[in-house]
């Protein structure tokens, strides 16, 4: 009896499924500003950026199938429980209305209304408006589920990339500047590697693969394919087709951004300057066309995370709180963190994700060298509790300096800096 497995043609939609519930906020933004910063280290910065942000994430899907897990609170409950549940609820948070879904609507302002206000003291009012609009179409569409997030991948998602290839090939044609002209910032001079890995946390996709795997394990089975080990590897190849076109996205986006130093200063954040390069390139009607399908990719996206969000806690805590109230409750939140801007929810997700990824990788890592031990729970809490230890060193060095003084931080800092390996490249 022959095992079924997926086709060429039902691989390229999967692949394609997995890169519309990636492809959002994060990773318009970040690569075009680690252009800017790395400049003539452009190369080592692309593969730093691509192993946290391309590679990491397809082996994190690839994680759930590998391990015949149904999800994230199977895989993290390999160590115990409680932790399934506490690492579970710590990433959902994160991806969603701490600052994943937030971030959605900044970027969008960031993108489509704030270059049309110049330099108005208003910005704040502005965002506020905006993001109460945004975020009732968010609610609105969470409470009654149904085709809209589908119609707007199928239309709006094709729409965007087929845009932003414009502005990227227009870009390239007439380069503001030669990469290798450009003069990175000063973190970038010597060692641009190190601190690309730390900028490609930002896209979150490491951590929203541990939470996408079992939706592209459910589309797969759909497709016919029951055995477990098919199902596996059908995940694992159909990731790999995503991460090589997330992989040219992000490549050609850097190139992009390092070549803009040639026109303009280095942008306060990636919103800003992507929006900057379409003008450039294209006009107002390009910059236009920016901010309208940015907007609905992020509304999309936000959507599917509120919906996401609120099914996983609905069905943790056994419908004693209903999905329509975390949806209410996640929407309002991420509506309140959305108006502190896009450069401080960048700022503020930093610590949180220094803290939330080695953990993140070493589950992963574990998943798929389970076999050789044979999953025993004794080795994913010896390897848990020091990496739990290294991360949350690196937590405290990434928090603000105000909240390090509050908190009497300087002494562990200290110690981990004399006594951590690599932990002056955030690597501890």
């Amino acid at each position: 009896m022959t095992t079924k497995k997926l086709t060429i043609r039902q691989k390229l939609l999967v692949a394609g499924t997995l890169f519309g519930m990636f492809f959002g906020a994060g990773n318009l933004i970040f690569p075009v500003h680690l252009g800017q910063m790395a400049g003539r280290n452009a190369i080592p910065a692309m593969i730093g950026f691509i192993i946290t942000a391309v590679g990491i994430p397809v082996f994190g899907v690839a994680a759930i199938g590998i391990t015949h897990s149904d999800g994230l609170q199977t895989l993290a409950g390999k160590v115990s429980k409680g932790y399934g549940i506490f690492f579970t609820c710590l990433l959902y948070l994160t991806i969603g209305p701490l600052f994943a879904i937030p971030r959605c609507a900044t970027v969008s302002f960031t993108t489509g209304v704030a270059p049309m206000l110049g330099d108005s003291g208003a910005e704040w009012l502005y965002l506020l408006i905006f993001s109460a609009v945004f975020f009732a179409f968010v609610l609105f569409f969470s409470l009654r589920p149904g085709k809209i997030t589908v119609w707007i991948g199928k239309i709006i998602n094709p729409i965007f990339l087929i845009f932003f290839a414009v502005l990227m090939i227009a870009a390239l044609l007439a380069p503001g500047a030669a990469a290798s002209a450009v003069e990175p910032v000063a973190a970038y001079q010597s060692d641009a590697f190190f601190p690309s890995l730390i900028e490609g946390y930002g896209t979150m996709d490491a951590i929203a693969g541990l939470a996408f795997g079992i939706v592209v394990i459910d589309v797969i089975r759909r497709m016919g394919v029951t055995n477990d080990d098919a199902i596996a590897e059908d995940v694992l190849s159909s990731g790999l087709l995503t991460g090589l076109l997330m992989a040219l996205i992000y490549v050609v986006s850097i190139l992009v951004g390092a070549q803009s130093r040639g026109l303009f200063e280095l942008s306060e954040n990636g919103g800003v300057a992507l929006t900057q390069i379409a003008g450039h390139y294209l006009g107002g009607v390009g910059q236009l066309i920016l901010a309208v399908t940015i907007t609905f990719a992020c509304l999309k996206t936000s959507i599917g995370l509120v919906t996401a969000c609120a099914e996983t806690f609905d069905k943790m805590t056994g419908g004693k709180f209903s999905y329509r109230g975390w949806a209410i409750l996640f929407t309002a939140f991420s509506f309140a963190v959305s108006n502190v801007g896009l450069s401080a929810i960048i700022n503020y997700s930093i610590p949180v994700l220094m803290l939330i990824y080695p953990p993140a990788i070493a589950l992963i890592t574990l998943a798929f060298i389970g076999r050789f031990f044979g999953h025993d729970r004794i080795v994913y809490i010896a390897v848990m509790i020091p990496t739990w230890i290294a991360a949350l060193f690196d937590f405290m060095k990434t928090l603000p300096g105000s909240a390090q003084t509050a908190l009497h931080l300087e002494a562990p800092i200290r110690f981990a800096a004399a006594n951590l390996p690599l932990f002056d490249k955030n690597l501890g």
